[in-house]
């Protein structure tokens, strides 16, 4: 059995694991790292890192099977930059090969290559945002700036609660009923990085539920 409040990272093997755990680690003891099903389906809310290609990140889901488990979650769950981006239906990014990546589908919409207009990619750096209501958001002021590095995005659509401008304006953040994601780096962005991590730490079934009653 594990706490009752407990965030458990899931153990993707990816090499930004260590910094998201170590974000969390400043903000709350009751987090651990896990690919064990009857752990990640205990928490209280659950993360989803990832770096690299969509289709890496869904081959270890499917080596470790968690696919189907991560599809049925109930709790509060946020996809980091590349776990963001597996929460879709499908990418276009598959590390140079042309066939396309289907995803999670947790989240209806399609990562596509950035278009960045002549500036270079991948997308690096310090950029502002400006973000919704949704209350992973709470209290971030318009135009805060977060660290994004990618070369391929969600587009805007009515699952954007953030957005971004780096040549097209594209979604910063999408969700759907208990799942969200963030291409930007939370782990690496400051203060308003840990500001929405404890936001998300904030969010349980009840007050989630409750919050998206409030908004429909």
């Amino acid at each position: 059995m594990i706490p009752t409040n407990t965030t458990v990272i899931i153990d993707t093997g990816c090499a930004n694991l260590s910094s998201v755990r170590y974000a969390f680690k400043r903000l709350t003891d009751d987090v651990i790292v896990s690919d064990d099903p009857h752990v990640i389906k205990a928490a209280a809310r659950v993360v989803l890192p990832g770096v690299g290609t969509a289709g890496a990140a869904m081959a270890s889901l499917k080596d470790k099977q968690l696919i189907e488990l991560v599809q049925h979650l109930t709790q509060p769950v946020l996809g980091v930059c590349l776990g963001m981006q597996i929460m879709t239906e499908l990418s276009k990014e598959q590390g140079g090969r042309r066939i396309d990546c289907e995803c999670l589908g947790l989240i209806p919409t399609q990562i596509t290559e950035l278009d960045s207009q002549g500036q270079p990619r991948p997308h690096m750096g310090w950029n502002q945002i400006t973000p919704s209501d949704h209350p992973l958001f709470a209290g971030i002021a318009d135009g805060s700036y977060l660290y994004f590095v990618h070369s391929y995005r969600a587009p805007l659509s009515e699952y954007t609660i953030a957005q971004c401008q780096y040549g097209e304006t594209f979604s910063a953040a999408i969700a759907k009923d208990n799942f969200m994601g963030v291409q930007f780096h939370p782990e690496k962005s400051a203060s308003v990085g840990a500001a929405i991590l404890s936001n998300f730490l904030t969010l349980d079934n009840d007050s989630f539920t409750l919050t998206l009653q409030e908004t429909n």
